[in-house]
């Protein structure tokens, strides 16, 4: 195993426990990904009838982009592992990563039909960098793998109508805290709509002003802060994540 896989994988693993931790977790379903910077026609990714707070680094599973198992005799890729994961990573060589999640907050705004307002200042970071998707079914089918390439054009975050959401980024780090900011963006907009009373929106010159702010063009500056702490916290809980 190359130096880089084994540090993508403990990576990755880190990412499935931290999100675990703070209770982004529908049972085995949802996958986060990510490729192998020594082989970046492969992704690793977990187990289909694995929770997110039992993966551990030697667990994930390493694929060509068709679903083929690389190394050993796991089953292949199927269903949102194959059509979302492995289509992303084939179709856009720019992200390394890709996190899709289900929770109550990010499928109530991809409900709503305004999807995510200026309501709060984590949403500002996605002011004009937010894709969405429409429902089309189960992500089971090779068909649905075109249209949702064609709404994350131009994206790297994504809200799935009906669904959830899509966090891509080009590190992992960035992933990791790009889908973190949407999370509590999506919080705080069903918490600022679910009270019955008149809220404040961010004016969009003030929310083009406040995107302006954040460095979007370094990816290896973005998170790089908050993923050492994430990452110190992963091993303070339970550090066999990286076994």
């Amino acid at each position: 195993m190359s130096e880089d896989e084994r540090a993508t994988r403990i990576a990755l693993a880190a990412c499935y426990r931290l999100l675990a931790h703070h209770g982004v977790d529908d049972l085995t379903y949802n996958h986060l990904s990510a490729r192998v910077p020594s082989a970046p026609d492969t992704l690793l990714i977990k187990p289909t009838d694995m929770m997110f707070g039992e993966v551990t680094a030697s667990s994930l599973g390493q694929y060509d982009f068709d679903g083929r198992p690389v190394k050993d005799d796991r089953p292949r890729l199927a269903g949102g592992a194959l059509v979302i994961h492995a289509g992303l990573m084939q179709a856009r060589p720019d992200l390394n990563a890709v996190f899709h999640t289900h929770t109550t907050a990010n499928i109530g705004v991809a409900s709503q039909e305004h999807g995510l307002l200026m309501i709060n200042q984590h949403a500002v970071k996605f002011h004009k960098r937010l894709g969405y998707h429409t429902f089309g079914g189960y992500e089971f089918n090779m068909s649905q793998r075109e249209p949702l390439i064609k709404s994350l054009e131009g994206y790297r975050a994504m809200l799935l109508r009906n669904h959830g959401a899509l966090v891509c980024g080009r590190t992992l780090p960035e992933a990791f805290v790009d889908n973190h900011y949407l999370e509590f963006a999506c919080r705080g907009q069903i918490a600022a709509l679910s009270g019955g009373a008149a809220y404040t929106l961010i004016p969009d010159e003030v929310a083009a002003f406040g995107s302006s702010q954040v460095n979007f063009d370094d990816p290896e500056k973005t998170g790089a802060k908050d993923w050492a702490a994430c990452m110190r916290l992963a091993y303070k809980l339970d550090p066999t994540f990286a076994d």
